[in-house]
């Protein structure tokens, strides 16, 4: 399995870092050697970060976190919303909004905005505005929905963050640093290894490399949904069986029945005894003497 994922991320070009020129030092320990005027990713390296990754991944969504996958620069895009909607989590593809975790309160009431808009135009409210103040309205809601679609389902502060290109998304990053959530980056030579908690070194300008990444990263994801629910079930506990009232009041009154016939029985038989004793008891009529 490791080598067939190693074979696709060379055929996508995963190994390709950027010019020597604009690399970062940090990076050496994941820089295998120079060719020309740029440097060679140690393949090895990116598939060690992968395999952490994923275990932290389904460590965390196994206890019950969410996840986020945060890539703006066109190349990551589409693979980034293809990723969390293949694992049923939450994505920001378009900008990262300051204060989208530090100031998330604030993010829920502009989500909640956009409900309110979308049920004015859809029950006719919207119509019924001016034509100035329908254009503001609708205006305002492309915006919300272009910028916090990705999130609009994420009703709490995510567990995880992975991030594509760690150099452009340093506010998600500082942000995720400052709240203790765990990161997850794909880093390039040019980036800094230190931003995140696990580095994945990897050409982040390569569409099918960060396709191919963020899969294995969705699978693992949808993996801790699966030990979710094998939880849940072993941690279930059997339903308790609750005994009737009815059957032991039954019993009861039996009992009590019984009782009484035979504090019954008991009282007739010391009645009757004493009246035999008297019958006994009573002296036989004297005979009269002979002579009379």
């Amino acid at each position: 399995m490791a080598k067939q994922l190693a074979r696709e991320l060379i055929n996508a070009g995963v190994h390709f870092g950027h010019g020597i020129s604009r690399w970062n030092p940090k990076m050496a320990p994941f820089i295998f050697a120079k060719r020309g005027n740029i440097h060679v990713i140690d393949v090895k390296e990116t598939l060690k970060g992968i395999l952490i990754a994923k275990k932290l991944l389904a460590e965390i969504v196994s206890s019950g976190g969410d996840v986020v996958f945060v890539g703006t620069k066109r190349q990551a895009q589409k693979a980034v919303e293809a990723a969390a909607n293949r694992c049923g989590m939450h994505f920001v593809s378009e900008r990262w909004l300051g204060g989208m975790l530090t100031n998330f309160r604030t993010i829920r009431s502009r989500l909640q905005r956009l409900e309110q808009l979308e049920a004015m135009e859809q029950d006719g409210t919207l119509e019924s505005e001016s034509k100035k103040q329908a254009s503001r309205f609708k205006r305002e809601m492309r915006k919300i929905r272009t910028n916090l679609e990705g999130v609009r389902k994420m009703t709490r502060l995510p567990a995880a963050v992975v991030v594509v290109d760690a150099r452009k998304e340093y506010l998600a990053l500082r942000e995720a640093r400052k709240l203790g959530i765990p990161t997850v980056g794909v880093l390039d030579t040019d980036s800094d290894p230190d931003t995140v908690d696990v580095a994945i070194p990897a050409n982040d300008d390569s569409i099918r490399a960060i396709e191919i990444i963020l899969n294995e990263l969705a699978d693992a994801v949808a993996i801790g949904k699966t030990m979710v629910s094998v939880r849940q079930q072993e941690t279930t506990p059997r339903p308790r069986r609750v005994r009737s009232r009815r059957p032991a009041l039954a019993r009861a009154s039996g009992a009590e029945a019984s009782a009484v016939a035979t504090v019954g029985e008991e009282t007739a038989e010391s009645e009757e005894v004493p009246a035999a004793q008297e019958d006994t008891s009573v002296p036989e009529p004297e005979q009269p003497p002979a002579g009379t």
